[in-house]
C-alpha cells in the first residue's frame, strides 16, 4: 500500500473513531445526526460538483450518490411528522459540536472531497436506514444505533 493509501486510510478509520465515541458519549438522537451529516455531506458535494465541473474529471458513484438503503417490507409512507415541533427540540449545541468533529477531523486529516464524502457516506446509509424505519417522533429522538462492528 502506498503512504498515500495508508494515510487516507488511517483517516478514515481517526474519523470513524471520533464519530463512533462522541456520539455514544452524548447518547446522540438519530436525527441530529442525520442533520449533521446532511450538511457536510451536501457541502463537499457542492465543492465536488464544481470540481467535476472545472476539471471534467469522473468519480465513482459511490462518492458522488447516497448509497442505496434497504427499506423495511410494508413501510408506511402515509406517517407525517411536524417538522416546526421537531426544529424546536433539537439540541443544536450538540449538534455543532458533532459538526465541529467532523469539520476539524477532514482538515486534521487531510482528505480530499472524495475522501470525505467516503468517510461520511456509510454514515449516511446507516442514519437514512434508520430513518426509514422510524415510525414515529420519538425515534427520531432515540439515539442513534451504531453497529457494534463498527
Amino acid at each position: 500500500m502506498t503512504d498515500d493509501k495508508a494515510a487516507a486510510v488511517d483517516g478514515m478509520v481517526t474519523m470513524q473513531e471520533r464519530m463512533v465515541n462522541l456520539i455514544n458519549q452524548l447518547s446522540m438522537p438519530l436525527i441530529e445526526v442525520s442533520l449533521v451529516l446532511s450538511k457536510h455531506i451536501a457541502g463537499l458535494s457542492r465543492s465536488l460538483d464544481e470540481h467535476i465541473n472545472a476539471t471534467e474529471q469522473t468519480f465513482p458513484e459511490s462518492v458522488t450518490h447516497p448509497w442505496a438503503i434497504d427499506t423495511p417490507e410494508g413501510s408506511d409512507d402515509s406517517f407525517s411528522f411536524d417538522l416546526e415541533k421537531i426544529f424546536k427540540i433539537i439540541d443544536t449545541d450538540r449538534m455543532d459540536i458533532l459538526a465541529t468533529l467532523v469539520r476539524v477531523t477532514l482538515v486534521e486529516i487531510d482528505a480530499s472531497l472524495a475522501e470525505g464524502l467516503l468517510a461520511l457516506r456509510p454514515w449516511e446509509a446507516l442514519s437514512r436506514t434508520q430513518l426509514a424505519k422510524a415510525k414515529g417522533p420519538g425515534q427520531l429522538f432515540s439515539p442513534l444505533e451504531i453497529p457494534e462492528d463498527w
